[in-house]
């Protein structure tokens, strides 16, 4: 009957690997390599190979690999136990502060999607669980090795503060599912971890959260650093769009040129092509001289004459007869006759670059450098799914090259552009990672911190009562706790594909 079970267990997952494919979720070459990698791991345990290489094969097509390595190092890392446990002590506060947050967004997408289901976009079953190479703003390269960067610090972290505490570590390990590592792990003594005081245990579980939250930060600063080591190729100024029957239109100016040079004054950001169209007047003739995109081949320069167009008219054509609009336009101090070249989203050449170093441009106050580089980790976040995977939108990189300086002049512009991908993957990877162990659900360490928070406040409200009732009222505030959290994670999933 064990056997038969066992075979049962086998077909079923090999079963929901063919469905996955055939929906679409997988491809099917991922899911035919899960397929031979689940039968490889299979046979290898069933002939004691996975023991004498000290693994185990958990939730099925998961290899778990242990080892003794980093150990001495953590002990070592771990000495200043005093320093260790007032950063777990810190990390308590900046998890819960984080956690809140992060319920506070929970529940406003779950009402905002109870609201209005039939308006939320319906996310692809591939978009759900962050997958390199699968999920579909998430390259395989950069991310694949930033994740496995931050999933061992991320446990690194959890270790460093057992042994602050006295707890030791059984093993530290990856998780393999084919070549592709999706996590890391470090083995406590469990008995050790349990009768631990709730204090340490909240330390333990908070330490890797915070790790990641802290990382993010640094490497938001490292990332300025990077975006100043690249410079553009070539100064001027490129628009994102190009307005329907404009001047530029009409004169051939395509999306992503660089415009170097208007008449003869030489053109390096906005506000100089801004000045230089303020100087001129509906039905005036310009020069433009710009350059082709390198992101399509080598950059090639050309003379576009255009005339341009009414900029009141313009804008009083698009309002059409509504007169609040119109009175918006003369409130905008447009007058009749102003010049219009017709383009959109004008941006400089290094543009691409210099957003990531935003908090640290010139004239902005400590406070706004404060405020802005906290923001960072959310403003970047949307960066990849806005430009499908890329750190910028392909054609704004093709015109930087790596700047002045030691490391640039080192890497050059290849290797100065793979340094800033591989910082920011660590940077948003580090980011998701923290705050997404932070849902209180158990297995999360959020969970577990909610839970032992919950001990905590049961023994001084119960002051006096028996202490496996007070285990027991905790143990189930926490269990409804992750049960209405989970519903309300699940509500912007589930609900908008039913309408």
């Amino acid at each position: 009957m064990e056997n038969q079970a066992i075979g049962m267990n086998q077909f079923l997952l090999l079963l929901g690997i063919a469905l996955l494919t055939l929906n679409g979720v997988l491809s099917v070459f991922i899911g035919f390599m899960l397929s031979i990698w689940y039968v490889s791991i299979l046979i290898l345990d069933r002939r004691g190979v996975l023991d004498k290489w000290n693994s185990t094969r958990v939730l099925g097509l998961i290899l778990m690999i242990r080892t003794d390595r980093g150990k001495k190092a953590a002990e070592l890392i771990a000495r200043p136990r005093r320093l260790w446990r007032i950063f777990g002590e810190l990390s308590i506060w900046l998890c819960f502060s984080v956690m809140i947050l992060l319920i506070f967004g929970i529940l406003a997408s779950a009402l905002e999607t109870a609201r209005a289901p039939a308006e939320q976009q319906v996310l692809p079953a591939t978009d759900i669980l962050f997958i390199p190479g699968v999920t579909s703003f998430v390259p395989i390269f950069w991310p694949l090795l930033a994740l496995i960067v931050t999933v061992v610090i991320h446990e690194y972290g959890h270790g460093l503060q057992a042994r602050a505490h006295g707890m030791r570590i059984r093993s530290f390990g990856v998780l393999l599912a084919g070549i592709i590592p999706v996590g890391a792990f470090y083995e406590p003594e469990q008995e050790e971890i349990r009768i631990a005081p709730s204090r340490e245990r909240l330390r333990l579980f908070a330490a890797g959260p915070s790790i990641n939250i802290v990382l993010t930060y640094i490497l938001v600063i490292l990332l300025a650093g990077a975006s100043h080591g690249l410079v553009a190729t070539e100064k001027g100024v490129y628009a994102v769009g190009i307005v329907e029957d404009s001047g530029a239109e009409e004169a051939g100016l395509l999306p992503y040129e660089l415009i170097m040079q208007v008449d003869d004054i030489h053109i390096e950001n906005p506000e100089d092509l801004t000045n230089v169209l303020e100087s001129h007047v509906a039905g005036d003739t310009i020069l433009l001289t710009v350059g082709t995109n390198p992101f399509y081949g080598p950059m090639e320069t050309r003379t576009v004459e255009t005339t341009l167009t009414d900029k009141k008219a313009y804008y009083y054509e698009l309002c059409g007869e509504d007169s609040e609009c119109k009175s918006i336009v003369d409130q905008a101090g447009i007058e009749d006759g102003e010049g219009f070249l017709g383009v959109s989203g004008i941006r400089s050449a290094d543009s691409a670059a210099r957003v990531y170093g935003l908090p640290f441009e010139d004239g902005l106050s400590i406070g706004q450098r404060a405020i802005l580089v906290a923001l960072s980790p959310l403003l970047f976040g949307a960066i990849p799914i806005q430009n499908q995977g890329q750190t910028m939108v392909l054609q704004e990189r093709a015109f930087l090259s790596a700047g002045e300086g030691l490391i640039p002049s080192i890497l050059g512009t290849v290797g100065m552009l793979g340094l800033f991908d591989f910082l920011f993957w660590i940077m948003w990877i580090s980011f998701l990672l923290g705050v997404a162990n932070l849902i209180p659900l158990i297995p999360f360490d959020g969970g577990h911190m909610v839970r032992d928070a919950g001990h905590i406040v049961a023994r001084k409200i119960m002051r006096g009562s028996n202490p496996l009732k007070i285990e027991r009222f905790a143990d189930r505030l926490s269990g409804y706790s992750s049960l209405l959290v989970l519903a309300l994670v699940m509500v912007p999933i589930i609900l908008p594909r039913f309408f």
